[in-house]
């Protein structure tokens, strides 16, 4: 399948946290490494990132789709809802994900949209395991209502292996961006490069006190931080993501990735 026009929407997994450049100034993720990989089947291929970090589905319906739609892309994929799923935001994320899904479809012949993985794995999460099954079902049910491809991540069987994940053991790291863009570019019928769905090893045994120094710096560098930092939010109402602005606004040549 040949794309002229590829647009990426959502948060900070289609953003590219936590998947650094090797200059380590820009985030790639897999949205970079499927344009790539599009591009070499499609050469004259254009993409642009609208995706960022800390946004809901009411907010990239809102801010994203309409950019999106006015790019008249072929291709789009859709990464959202897990800030729906953390901020209890349930009133609107059935309509919006509707409304969104089907004014992308409606512009473009082919939508992508993805499942969650289990964020209801780390410790002090597990709670919202009802928030992100509702979700998931919401999502199949939405790709299926307007024709949607879908990737649904829990069929990855490493999907819930730590080694896919960055330091905040939340955002996907390097190896798990090139899985989620292997399984896109698998929906599409397009070549991946084959050592990114490769079995990982089996993991290594270690001793309980450097498990428990893990988690211990685990919790105090990134889950302390993270509390502190959505009180304080909520306290001046300002939202995850403000002041971050896309990454790759307009529609350029994948050759300048």
């Amino acid at each position: 399948m040949h794309y002229r026009r590829y647009v990426a929407l959502g948060d900070s997994c289609a953003e590219g946290l936590d998947d650094l450049y090797p200059d380590g100034t820009t985030y790639r993720g897999w949205t970079d490494l499927t344009a790539a990989a599009l591009s070499r089947v499609s050469p004259s291929l254009e993409y642009a990132n609208l995706a960022v970090r800390g946004r809901r589905l009411d907010q990239i319906l809102a801010e994203q789709v309409p950019l999106a739609v006015a790019q008249r892309p072929d291709l789009v994929t859709l990464f959202g809802g897990g800030n729906d799923v953390l901020q209890s935001r349930w009133q609107s994320t059935a309509r919006s994900l509707d409304t969104a899904v089907a004014a992308l479809t409606e512009a473009a012949g082919t939508v992508v949209l993805f499942t969650l993985p289990d964020i209801a794995r780390l410790p002090g999460l597990r709670r919202l395991r009802p928030r992100v099954e509702a979700l998931n079902d919401l999502i199949i049910t939405t790709a299926a209502r307007h024709g949607a491809l879908l990737v649904d991540v829990r069929e990855d069987p490493f999907c819930d292996d730590e080694r896919l994940y960055g330091a905040d053991r939340l955002h996907l790291g390097t190896r798990g961006h090139q899985r989620v863009a292997a399984h896109v570019l698998a929906v599409l019928g397009v070549p991946a490069d084959p050592d990114w769905l490769a079995p990982l090893p089996p993991a290594t045994r270690e001793p309980l006190w450097r498990t428990a120094s893990r988690h211990a710096a685990w919790l105090r560098h990134h889950v302390y931080p993270a509390v502190h930092g959505t009180l304080r939010n909520r306290l001046i109402g300002r939202q995850p993501g403000d002041g971050f602005l896309p990454k790759r606004p307009e529609l350029t040549p994948v050759t300048e990735l």
